[in-house]
């Protein structure tokens, strides 16, 4: 439906005018999911919980498709204006409202960014473990609404298993709360994890009300090379089995190595007969305990093939470290057009995982870089466009990432860990999921959001 003066009139009169933008409105029209655009009539930015509730009353009047925007960072297409309309931006939903260090809570805004909340919490000894690679520039908003991981969540867990209560506008403009701040809830249905990871779909979370947990003291970083992939896929269970839990194991093939470090000016740390590495974390309270779980499993590692391991205690190193891994995403990016597929196994089943995409390359002609935390056996797969024509681009590529999608479900696992589903992601949703689930789940979406009016488009085709 086009926006029309009673719509605008309306909005003008719930929010001031430096609240509301009709016009260059193209750069909210994107994230950085391949090359879509989708440009809005209208972009608003409420600052206070009432008045997302009132513009999204208004919208429904008004039947104005209306998409939620945070950091703009989604991999998924999720925030993306697919029937145009409005966007709401988070933007000035930017604060931290309470830190509870009796309770272990903290309280935020949507718009808040993740690493934002994440220091100013550590000031006070507390810690908040998920923290995508995107931490720098995603907002809190974002990381509920895809139930965001990254590599911690290996040990710790991802976004839904920190979010004890939620604030939420509906779409008719009631605003109200999820459940309540507390850490065990038997309370009817789960209003607060049904949010977590609707992809902004059924509301708009207004504020946030997390659990932290003491920050550990110390930690320790390995870096593990590899002379094939298969090796350092195999290496992961074996590193569970020794009983040890490192706060984080992320996989990165050469190739994805070798573009961070171009984009970032870095040399690759490794000869060229590496051809993956392990990022493995250890974390805890007392460094000595670290070493020894270190000097546990270097041996079990090379056992699997492993290289000449190399382990960084200071700070520098560490964060060189981490650096080259966490811009792996926007590094394929400058180089190339791509598919990005979050694909989830079980761990046992990456070295499968890999030789199929490897093999999927061979048949249809593309190149893939490979990446992502091998921990929880979740590997993001960048399909790089280079010199693919764009007919097979658009037409013979998508069959390949069905057929890989298939495999992914025969080995037990799925086709989003942390990114959603939104719009590049749809049209393989009933590769794992059947038409019964789907049915529900549209049967919820009616509930909150009859006229289908709320982030429109995305999950499921129509």
């Amino acid at each position: 439906m086009a926006i029309t003066a009673a719509f605008l009139e309306e909005i003008q009169g719930l929010l001031s005018s430096d609240q509301i933008l009709t016009t260059q409105t193209e750069s909210y029209g994107r994230d950085e999911t391949e090359e879509w655009v989708f440009v809005p009539e209208v972009v608003v930015f409420p600052d206070n919980a009432p008045a997302v509730a009132a513009v999204l009353g208004c919208c429904q009047r008004h039947g104005v498709p209306v998409t939620c925007r945070g950091g703009g960072t989604g991999l998924s297409g999720g925030a993306l204006p697919v029937q145009g309309g409005l966007v709401l931006s988070t933007a000035r939903l930017n604060r931290i409202l309470q830190i509870d260090t009796d309770n272990l809570q903290v309280t935020v805004e949507p718009g808040v960014i993740t690493q934002v909340m994440q220091e100013a919490v550590r000031e006070h000894g507390l810690y908040y473990p998920p923290d995508p690679s995107s931490r720098g520039t995603c907002t809190i908003g974002g990381n509920l609404a895809e139930s965001a991981g990254g590599p911690h969540a290996f040990k710790y867990g991802t976004t839904k298993d920190y979010v004890l209560n939620l604030e939420v506008a509906l779409m008719d403009g009631t605003l109200l709360w999820t459940g309540a701040s507390v850490s065990k809830y038997a309370t009817g249905y789960h209003l607060t994890q049904l949010m977590v990871g609707s992809e902004g779909t059924l509301g708009v979370i207004t504020k946030a009300v997390f659990r932290l947990i003491p920050a550990p003291k110390a930690d320790l970083l390995l870096s593990v090379p590899f002379p094939n992939l298969e090796s350092a896929c195999r290496a992961v269970a074996a590193i569970q089995a020794t009983g040890i839990r490192p706060s984080a194991v992320e996989f990165m093939e050469k190739e994805a190595l070798q573009l961070s470090a171009n984009y970032l000016g870095m040399e690759v740390p490794y000869p060229s007969t590496v051809q993956a590495e392990l990022l493995i974390e250890l974390d805890g309270d007392r460094m000595d305990l670290l070493m020894e779980q270190a000097e546990i499993l270097c041996p079990v590692l090379e056992e699997h093939g492993a290289g000449e391991i190399r382990l960084a205690e200071q700070s520098d190193r560490k964060e060189a470290l981490w650096t080259l891994r966490r811009q792996i995403g926007h590094a394929v990016r400058a180089y190339s057009v791509y598919k990005e597929e979050d694909t989830v196994v079980p761990m046992s089943a990456l070295p499968a995982l890999v030789r199929k995409v490897k093999s999927l390359g061979e048949a249809y002609g593309f190149r893939s870089v490979c990446y992502g935390h091998a921990g929880d056996g979740n590997l993001h797969i960048n399909i790089l466009k280079e010199q693919i024509p764009e007919e097979i681009w658009q037409e013979e590529i998508p069959k390949a990432i069905r057929e890989l999608f298939a495999f992914v479900r025969e080995q037990g696992g799925t086709l989003s860990g942390e990114h959603g589903i939104g719009w590049s992601q749809k049209p393989y949703l009933s590769v794992v999921m059947n038409p019964a689930q789907i049915h529900l789940m549209k049967g919820i979406k009616a509930v909150f959001d009859p006229q289908g009016l709320l982030n429109p488009g995305k999950i499921w085709e129509a």
